[in-house]
C-alpha cells in the first residue's frame, strides 16, 4: 500500500470554494460560513496577480463575481484588493474583498482547518503558476503538520509545483478521462486523482486505490450520489451543499 494511502490526514468532506453558494465563493466569509456548517477542510481556486500576488478567484475574468473588469491575473494586487467580491452575491456581503492565499492559510492556520488549493492559472501561465502557487504555500505552511493539497486540471502547473515544492502533495484534477490521464498522474507523483463525480463507479474506485492514489470526487450536491460515491469508498467529497450534508459523517 502506498504512502498516499496510509497516510491520508484529509477529512473526507471538503466546502467547495468556501461554502458553496450560500456565500460569495472565494472570499473569506465563504470560508467562515462553511466552517460555521462544521466543515473543517476547504477547496479554493488560486491564481497570480500581474506582480506575482497568489489570490483566490476561479474565472479568468473579474466580471462574474467582483465588481472589477478584465482579466484578473493582468491586474496588480493592489487594485485587486480594492474590488467588491461580495455583492454580486447579495447585500450582506456587500464589500468583502478578495482574498490573498495568505489571508486564507492565516484563517485556516489560525482555526486548524485544511486547505485544498486547486492551481487555477490565468491562460498561458500555467508554469509560471504553479511555480508561484507551490512556493507560496510551502512557506505559509512551513511549520504545519498538515500541508495543503495542491490540485489542477493543467499538469504544465502540478509539474512546475512539483519541482518548486516537491514535499508538498498533489493531485489530478479530471473532468474527461482523457489519453494518458494515468500516466501523467503517475508521473507528477501525484497522491490523489479528483474526478467529477460522474466519471466514477466502483471499478474506477477501486484501479484508483490500486494504482495507490486516494480518489476524490467533484461537485457532490445530491445526497444520493453522496451516498453512493461513500458506499465505493471514495475519500474525499467535495460540496457546494454545506447545509445539506454532515461532514462528521
Amino acid at each position: 500500500m502506498s504512502d498516499a494511502l496510509k497516510n491520508w490526514p484529509y477529512p473526507r468532506w471538503i466546502a467547495h470554494r468556501g461554502a458553496g453558494k450560500l456565500a460569495p465563493e472565494n472570499t473569506l466569509a465563504a470560508f467562515r460560513v462553511g466552517a460555521q456548517h462544521g466543515y473543517r477542510m476547504f477547496e479554493c481556486d488560486a491564481k497570480l496577480s500581474s506582480d506575482g500576488v497568489v489570490f483566490l478567484l476561479h474565472d479568468a475574468s473579474l466580471e462574474r463575481t467582483t465588481n472589477g473588469h478584465g482579466v484578473g491575473g493582468e491586474q496588480t494586487w493592489a487594485h485587486l484588493q480594492q474590488l467588491d467580491a461580495g455583492a454580486w452575491h447579495s447585500s450582506t456581503f456587500a464589500g468583502e474583498p478578495l482574498p490573498s492565499l495568505r489571508d486564507i492559510a492565516e484563517f485556516c492556520l489560525a482555526n486548524g482547518y485544511h486547505l485544498n488549493i486547486e492551481i487555477k492559472p490565468t491562460p498561458g501561465t500555467d508554469a509560471l503558476t504553479g511555480d508561484v502557487v507551490a512556493r507560496q504555500a510551502a512557506t505559509l505552511w512551513a511549520d504545519c503538520e498538515v500541508a495543503p493539497l495542491l490540485t489542477s486540471f493543467k499538469p504544465e502547473a502540478l509539474s512546475a509545483a512539483k519541482i518548486a515544492a516537491p514535499h508538498l502533495p498533489r493531485g489530478l484534477l479530471l473532468d474527461t478521462l482523457w489519453d494518458g490521464w494515468r500516466e501523467t498522474a503517475a508521473a507528477l507523483e501525484c497522491c490523489a486523482v479528483v474526478f467529477h463525480y460522474k466519471l466514477l463507479n466502483q471499478a474506477m474506485v477501486k484501479q484508483v486505490h490500486s494504482d495507490g492514489w486516494r480518489c476524490l470526487a467533484y461537485t457532490v450536491n445530491a445526497p444520493e450520489f453522496a451516498d453512493q460515491l461513500r458506499a465505493w469508498q471514495v475519500d474525499g467529497l467535495i460540496t457546494d451543499r454545506v447545509d445539506q450534508f454532515n461532514p462528521s459523517l
